[in-house]
């Protein structure tokens, strides 16, 4: 009954929600709602999300200069896999300041009381399965390709811009990242917001992410574009602007989950 319970939620059959056709006009509404949430508690936000700079300086300072290095963008391009789970937080103020509640940071640890805590941990299982995947692979094409071992980070540098074998992992790598961050895209841009809000289950809320992104392609591969942006600009310089960059776009997502799902 509790691995039923995780997969479909406290119902006697799965929930089957109602999605809504969404535009481009939606997504600014969600991004403009997600600043406005920043804007009304940047203090508690950035507090929350130090920890997305302090990761991205520490994976960093643990491959650089070292024979690992090729693995850097891989991880911090991978730890955009993960961002839904440090996110989850983010859902909850949001869903609270909507409520009239408190919104103390404090509050964004709720989610470990929320009826769907095994469903939501079972499908952050999943992204840390798929992040790992990532590196893998990763690890695996920087080999395949032909690659000599890093003698320094200049040195792989030129090997990665001036070589063919070079020219074969930023193709063959960009190719396999964008696969990748299409399936996290479509998983999990509705699921986790969904688990807060309702208890549905782990299956049935990625079911419902599944179907917003097939309902909506373009406009979800143009807020998948926007998410991509947003985190290469909050990566430069030093990875300080993600402490901005990702609590908005964690209220921007929880938004544009209401606007793609019927209450």
């Amino acid at each position: 009954m509790v691995n039923f319970h995780v997969l479909v939620g406290a119902g006697d059959r799965p929930a089957r929600p109602t999605i809504r056709r969404i535009g481009p006009a939606d997504l600014k509404s969600a991004l403009a709602s997600g600043i406005d949430d920043f804007m009304a508690m940047p203090s508690h936000v950035v507090f929350l999300s130090l920890i997305y700079p302090i990761i991205g300086l520490f994976l960093a300072r643990m491959t650089f200069g070292s024979d690992l290095i090729y693995l850097l963008f891989p991880l911090t391009a991978g730890f955009a896999f993960i961002g839904p789970i440090a996110a989850t937080g983010l859902y909850e103020i949001s869903r609270r300041r909507e409520l009239g509640l408190d919104t103390s940071w404090k509050h964004a640890f709720d989610v470990l009381r929320s009826p769907s805590i095994r469903a939501i941990a079972a499908l952050a299982l999943l992204l840390i399965v798929i992040f790992l995947c990532w590196l893998a692979l990763a690890h695996w094409l920087y080999h395949f390709v032909g690659i000599g071992a890093p003698k320094s980070p200049t040195h792989f540098i030129g090997d990665v811009l001036t070589t063919s074998p070079g020219h074969k992992l930023i193709v063959t790598g960009s190719a396999t990242g964008l696969l990748f961050g299409v399936v996290v895209l479509t998983i999990s841009v509705i699921s986790f917001p969904m688990l807060l809000d309702r208890d549905v289950g782990a299956a049935v809320a990625v079911a419902t992410s599944i179907r917003t992104v097939v309902a909506n392609p373009v406009t979800m591969a143009l807020w998948g574009l926007i998410v991509a942006a947003a985190l290469v600009i909050g990566s430069l310089p030093f990875f300080v602007g993600l402490a901005v960059v990702m609590p908005v776009l964690g209220h921007a997502t929880w938004h544009l989950y209401r606007r793609a799902v019927e209450p």
